[in-house]
């Protein structure tokens, strides 16, 4: 069987769509709402004008981003996440989670109530149950 052929793994289809770092963190920049050029580079210190914008491109062609222009001489928009785009949000607050376990303990996400950290947990909508363990893929099916 061709490597064509053989299906993508949900992980692979989402690692091909912003699998790189830069793509996750312009995704959870705009997550507070639309920002313009300038205002992405200045909220990630480090990335290169050439890297973000190509980056901004490819989220647009994932339909993940819509750009809006708000100036036609010189061309410049302002970036918005599409809904889907904003789904990306529950991944990246795994990752963080995850990150945060492998970093410093301070910065894990915390309840805003109480400033209890947050603990990440699987859960089955249909059972109405938490699942104890962390699922294997002998047990979850990802579709």
């Amino acid at each position: 069987m061709a490597q064509s052929e053989i299906a993508a793994s949900p992980l692979a289809e989402a690692l091909a769509r912003v699998g790189d770092r830069w793509t996750l963190l312009v995704v959870e920049a705009l997550l507070s709402g639309p920002c313009r050029f300038n205002d992405l580079l200045s909220q990630l210190p480090g990335i290169a004008a050439n890297i973000l914008s190509d980056r901004l491109k490819r989220l647009e062609r994932e339909g993940l981003l819509v750009a809006r222009p708000y100036s036609e001489r010189p061309p410049r928009a302002a970036y918005h996440l599409t809904a889907e785009g904003r789904e990306l949000a529950g991944a990246l607050r795994l990752l963080a989670y995850w990150g945060s376990g492998h970093a410093d303990p301070a910065q894990a996400p915390r309840h805003p109530a109480c400033g209890t950290p947050i603990e990440a947990r699987w859960y089955c909508p249909t059972c109405d149950r938490l699942v104890d363990h962390e699922p294997d893929q002998a047990e979850v099916h990802f579709v």
